[in-house]
């Protein structure tokens, strides 16, 4: 690939992000468009290289690092070269698992390939272990490749199962692969039955509160008891908090839209309020720990040691969050620029179409 070449092709190319739709694309240069969507526009470079263009360069740095983290697999495509808002990377050929369940039955064989690529996912660090079935593609020889994993990284909450594959498989075709997955793998079933449970629970919840909010404290607590539970209380509590916040705000979402309330600022109503409450609790839960009078630990070599890898290892883990915050904070405050000027870009439409159509009644009567 030449990439001084595709360099000066990029200069000709520009790509901008659009409220609640794919990126609006002008393309000067030779490179002809493969496809686009809400991230970016994917222009063919050679017979085997493609290039992504995006409209930020925040959706472009995450891309890329969801990709490295699975280039030493074969389930990713290779990165040839990256730049501010673009990643030029392996053309991924096949049929797309949508297309090819249209003609072709869901096997044992292929369930065994969609836990495996989930696992690749978990195995890997991806915060989402899940994918849409149009992003899977399957090659020649059986194998599976996935495309658009930007959404899997840096997510704060997230189904903890994979609500996404399993919805996207349809009725039927859902019900096979989880009668697979019961037969391959019974606790990995459980486990993933458990959660769907928790999430119908949830929203039974979020239905209870909507129609009672003056008692909604009390009855979340009863309610909250038939939920499932787990050995690992901590990260149940974690997944639950996720999994409760993911069920409000799309519900929340869908009775505002019937009231016919603004969407951008319902969500970022939203998210505001969820990371408020989340510092309270966090805020609570260190006060709480000061007040416990602990008789402190004997520190020993061996305890040194493993308390300052847990510290690297919480550092780390702020570093990334702390990124991910900005990265996120930067993108709303981009997103509502955006939303303030297309309003006032109808707003000035609005206005001339108005002056016109006057101009023409004021003709005509002349």
């Amino acid at each position: 690939m030449d990439r001084d070449y595709l360099r000066k092709c990029l200069k000709k190319i520009r790509v901008r992000n659009l409220i609640n739709a794919d990126v609006e694309v002008v393309n000067k240069s030779p490179l002809p468009m493969m496809g686009k969507g809400r991230q970016g526009a994917v222009f063919k470079v050679t017979e085997d290289v493609c290039v992504k263009v995006f409209g930020n360069p925040e959706d472009c740095d995450r891309e890329c690092y969801a990709l490295t983290l699975g280039q030493h697999t074969n389930l990713f495509p290779k990165i040839y070269d990256k730049g501010p808002l673009h990643i030029a990377m392996e053309i991924i050929r096949g049929v797309d698992l949508r297309e090819y369940l249209q003609s072709q039955p869901l096997t044992k064989e292929l369930s065994i390939k969609l836990i495996e690529m989930l696992i690749i996912f978990k195995e890997i660090g991806f915060e989402r272990i899940d994918h849409h079935k149009r992003q899977i593609y399957v090659q020649a020889d059986g194998s599976l490749k996935v495309i658009d994993v930007a959404r899997t990284v840096w997510r704060d909450r997230v189904y903890p199962y994979p609500r996404k594959l399993l919805n996207s498989l349809g009725d039927e075709n859902k019900q096979l692969f989880l009668t697979h997955v019961q037969e391959l793998a019974p606790e990995l079933y459980q486990e993933w039955l458990d959660y769907m449970q928790m999430e119908e629970m949830s929203r039974e919840i979020y239905r209870v509160m909507l129609d009672t909010p003056s008692e909604k404290v009390n009855i979340v607590k009863t309610l909250s008891k038939k939920l499932k539970t787990t050995e690992d209380e901590k990260r149940y509590l974690v997944l639950l908090e996720g999994l409760m916040h993911k069920v409000f705000k799309e519900e929340w979402i869908k009775t505002m839209l019937a009231r016919g309330e603004d969407l951008e600022e319902i969500k970022t109503e939203i998210d505001e309020y969820w990371d408020l409450r989340k510092q309270e609790y966090e805020s609570d839960g260190l006060n709480k720990s000061k007040n416990k009078n602990t008789k402190p630990k004997k520190n020993t070599k061996g305890n040194k040691a493993k308390s300052a890898a847990e510290t690297r290892k919480k550092q780390k883990e702020s570093e990334v969050r702390k990124k991910q915050k900005e990265s996120e904070v930067r993108k709303k405050q981009k997103e509502r620029k955006a939303t303030k000027k297309e309003k006032d870009r109808r707003n000035e439409k609005g206005k001339t179409e108005k002056r016109k159509t006057e101009k023409k009644k004021k003709d005509k009567k002349s």
